[in-house]
C-alpha cells in the first residue's frame, strides 16, 4: 500500500514495544472475542495517547469494539475446527478482512506498481539465480568494500565474561581487516579493549563501544576503560552502550548521564548511544545528548519477507531522519541470518542472508548511508539468548570460513 506498517503482539505492546506507535498511528487491534486482559490494559494506554482506533473483532458487543472508533465485524458462525474450539475460520475470516483493507487503502493512496517497484529499486532478485551466482554477488560485495563491520570475537565454548587474548582478537581482525573501512566494538574490559589497538594496527577506524546495564560497578570498569581508549586515540566513535532501554536496565536520564562522562573526555570525538530505531523516534531529549544517531535496524526481527527489507530498511532510517535534528545517522547493526527458527515472514536461508547483504549494502552505497553490518562472525553463545537463530548471523562461520 505504501504506508508503513508493523505488527505488534499484545503482550510485547504491553512490556515496551507500545513505544513504537506514533502520534499519527492508527493502531489496528484484532482480537476474536475482545475482551481479553491484554486488550484491557492496551486500549486505556492507547486512547490517551490519542491514536485512532480500528477494532477487528467477532464480537461487536466487547469492550474492544466499544472502546475503538471504528468496528470491523468478523464474526462466524463457528470454527471449522470439529470441536468448535482452535482458531480456524476466524483466522480465515480475519485473513480476509485484513486483505481487504489493505487493497482498500492501495487504492485510495492511488499506489501504482511503478510506486512499488520504486520501493525495491535497486535490489537483485535472488530467487532466479543459482547458488554459484548468488555466491559470485555476495563475494563481489564483499570485495568491493563495507563501510562497516560489528566485531565478534568470542570462539567456539567462549561466553560473555570469558577473557579474550590478544592473539585471538589479532588472528580474526587479519581476516576482516581487507572488507571494512571500519570496526565496531561492544565492550572495553575483559580483553575488548584489544579490538580498537588491533583495528588501529591496520589502518581502520574504531567504533568503540562500553557495554553498560543494571550492574553500577561494572558500568563504572566499562566507562572508565572506554574513556582511557578515547585519551589514547583508539577511538573514532564512542557507544556508551547498546540496547540498555530496549532491555530495560536504565533509565534515558543514566545513559545521557554516562554520555556525558564520556563527552568530557574528548570534544573532538563524537559520542552515542546504540538501540533500536524506534527508542530514537520517541526520546528528543536522548538525540540532543548525541553527537551522532546510532541506529539498530533489523527487518528480520520484525517479520519482514526478504523482498521487502531492503525498503523496510529504508524506512526505519526515514522515520530516524525526521526526529534527528540534522545530526548525522549510522545504522550501527543491521543483518539477515542464514539458518534459525523464522519470525513472521522473515525466513532464515543462506540465499536470503546472501540477498540481504548484497541488497542493503548496494543500497547504503548509493544512499550514502553508513551502515555497520552484523556480524562478522557467528558465535554459538547467542544460543543461550536468542535460540539457534542467535548464533547464525556472521558473514563468517564460528570456524572463521566464508559462508557464501
Amino acid at each position: 500500500t505504501g504506508q508503513p506498517a508493523i505488527f505488534m503482539h499484545a503482550a510485547d505492546a504491553i512490556h515496551g514495544d507500545l513505544g513504537n506507535v506514533q502520534a499519527d498511528d492508527i493502531v489496528l487491534c484484532i482480537s476474536k472475542s475482545g475482551n481479553t486482559e491484554e486488550i484491557k490494559v492496551l486500549l486505556p494506554l492507547i486512547k490517551a495517547m490519542g491514536n485512532t482506533i480500528i477494532a477487528m473483532t467477532a464480537n461487536t458487543d466487547s469492550y474492544l469494539s466499544k472502546q475503538s472508533n471504528w468496528t470491523i465485524n468478523t464474526s462466524i458462525e463457528k470454527e471449522a475446527c470439529p470441536n468448535n474450539l482452535a482458531p480456524t475460520t476466524s483466522t480465515t475470516a480475519q485473513l480476509v478482512m485484513g486483505d481487504a483493507l489493505a487493497v482498500c487503502l492501495l487504492e485510495c493512496r492511488e499506489f501504482t506498481d511503478a510506486d512499488f517497484n520504486k520501493s525495491l529499486e535497486g535490489d537483485i532478485d535472488f530467487s532466479g539465480l543459482a547458488k554459484n551466482a548468488q555466491a559470485k554477488l555476495f563475494k563481489e560485495t564483499l570485495a568491493n568494500g563495507l563501510h562497516g563491520l560489528c566485531f565478534s570475537p568470542y570462539r567456539e565454548n567462549q561466553n560473555i565474561g570469558h577473557k579474550l587474548s590478544k592473539a585471538q582478537i589479532n588472528e580474526r581482525m587479519d581476516i576482516v581487516a581487507p572488507y571494512t573501512k571500519w570496526i565496531r566494538s561492544f565492550s572495553c574490559t575483559k580483553g575488548n579493549e584489544f579490538i580498537p589497538q588491533a583495528a588501529k594496527a591496520r589502518g581502520l577506524k574504531t567504533m568503540v563501544g562500553a557495554w553498560i546495564g543494571a550492574d553500577e560497578e561494572e558500568n563504572k570498569k566499562e566507562i572508565d576503560a572506554l574513556i582511557k581508549l578515547v585519551k589514547n586515540d583508539q577511538v573514532d566513535i564512542a557507544v556508551v552502550g547498546n540496547e540498555a532501554l530496549m532491555r530495560d536496565e536504565l533509565s534515558e536520564a543514566q545513559i545521557m548521564d554516562y554520555i556525558a562522562q564520556v563527552k568530557k573526555t574528548n570534544p573532538k570525538v563524537q559520542v552515542g548511544y546504540v538501540d533500536a530505531y524506534y527508542e530514537f523516534i520517541q526520546r528528543p531529549k536522548l538525540v540532543d545528548a548525541c553527537d551522532v544517531i546510532l541506529i539498530n535496524c533489523y527487518p528480520f526481527w520484525e517479520g519482514s519477507t526478504i523482498e521487502s527489507s531492503t525498503a523496510y530498511l529504508k524506512q526505519m532510517h526515514e522515520a530516524t531522519s525526521n526526529v534527528a535534528k540534522n545530526k548525522p545517522i549510522i545504522i550501527s547493526e543491521t543483518g539477515w541470518p542464514n539458518q534459525g527458527e523464522r519470525v513472521g515472514a522473515a525466513i532464515p536461508t543462506a540465499s536470503n542472508a546472501a540477498q540481504y547483504f548484497v541488497n542493503v549494502n548496494l543500497w547504503a552505497k548509493q544512499a550514502k548511508v553508513p551502515l555497520f553490518y552484523f556480524s562478522s562472525f557467528d558465535e554459538s553463545w547467542k544460543v543461550h539468548h536468542e535460540g539457534d537463530v542467535g548464533a547464525r548471523w556472521g558473514i563468517w562461520d564460528k570456524n572463521e570460513k566464508l559462508k557464501h
